[in-house]
């Protein structure tokens, strides 16, 4: 005899798969999975110890370029020299023990891809997926979005519409407050969409910020280096941005050097640890005064590969760091 209606939807109430005998609710949240579920990862401050990142080891899309203007680029690479200096780079990270992921191949139309950071941006529990502005690098968050998922990356944000975002756009200095720039780079829609999905992670302060005209990312004029410390390019960082850290305490160092900034790309370096950095070699002056506010500082050889108009900072797609 064929169950009625209500007595088989009884019957199927009582399954395990519709809430019956052997059902267990899903507990906690994603934050509470990384490490199980998924991978452990996660940015809560740009200076606590780094476990992991994404880079991209330059390939057969670097070669036989003949126009350095048309790839973004300063001037044109030496592939044999640019490849060696990037396994050095990725060596000195794994000497400190940090877990280095790798984007894998990428198409031959995509010179730049060896800028990592560009591509997505990590909060405190899983990355935001960026939009580059620019028509030759579309489709690069498709190469990022394939080698988080791949290492187990919860992808919390896809920057989506006509916004435009690039990772290089945030500074997270905490758990709670992260600034995020808005500019040629990164549209309003897109700092709007970015500063919404963190803090839908947690974040109780995100700033929104502009950037000046003829300036490229966030990461070109602050870098937070230590607990309470900032390297500052101080005719460009936004007047927020100095005054919310500030009230928090911290110690700023101008630049010392015009010239290692612009030339030697001299703010962009990755901290290891809280005062700790890795740095584009050929920053004396630079190094010197980060040294005398008590600052560690490791270099790595990466002049090739900065003819492509980005150094160390650029090219570290930062994927886990530890709470300061």
């Amino acid at each position: 005899m064929v169950a009625t209606a209500p007595h088989y939807a009884l019957e199927q109430a009582q399954d395990a798969a519709h809430g019956g005998v052997g059902w267990q609710s899903r507990a906690g949240t994603t934050a509470d999975e990384l490490g199980s579920v998924w991978a452990a990862c996660g940015v809560a401050s740009e200076c606590g110890v780094l476990r992991a990142v994404l880079m991209h080891r330059p390939g057969a899309e670097i070669d036989g370029i003949t126009d350095a203007a048309g790839a973004l680029w300063h001037d044109l690479l030496d592939p044999p020299r640019a490849r060696d200096q990037h396994d050095r780079l990725a060596d000195l990270y794994r000497g400190h023990g940090v877990a280095v992921h790798e984007v894998g191949e990428v198409p031959r139309d995509k010179p730049n891809s060896y800028f990592c950071r560009d591509v997505f941006a990590m909060t405190p529990m899983g990355a935001i997926l960026a939009r580059p502005a620019s028509a030759s690098r579309a489709g690069e968050e498709r190469q990022a979005a394939a080698a988080l998922a791949r290492i187990g990356v919860p992808i919390l944000h896809s920057v989506a519409g006509g916004a435009t975002f690039e990772g290089a756009d945030v500074a997270v200095e905490s758990a709670d407050l992260v600034f995020v720039a808005e500019g040629q780079r990164t549209n309003r829609e897109g700092a709007r969409q970015v500063a919404r999905a963190f803090s839908e992670a947690g974040v109780a302060q995100v700033e929104i910020v502009q950037l000046p005209y003829g300036c490229g990312h966030l990461d070109g004029m602050l870098n937070i280096i230590d607990r309470d410390l900032a390297l500052i390019y101080p005719t460009q960082l936004p007047w927020r941005i100095y005054e919310v850290l500030k009230e928090r305490g911290f110690r700023f160092l101008d630049v010392p050097d015009a010239g290692e900034a612009r030339h030697g790309m001299a703010i962009n370096m990755v901290p290891l640890a809280p005062g700790v950095v890795l740095m584009p070699a050929g920053n004396p002056v630079t190094r010197a005064a980060l040294e005398s506010c008590g600052v560690t500082c490791l270099e790595a050889e990466v002049d090739e590969l900065m003819k492509g108009a980005g150094s160390v900072h650029c090219m570290t797609g930062v994927v886990h760091r530890e709470a300061v």
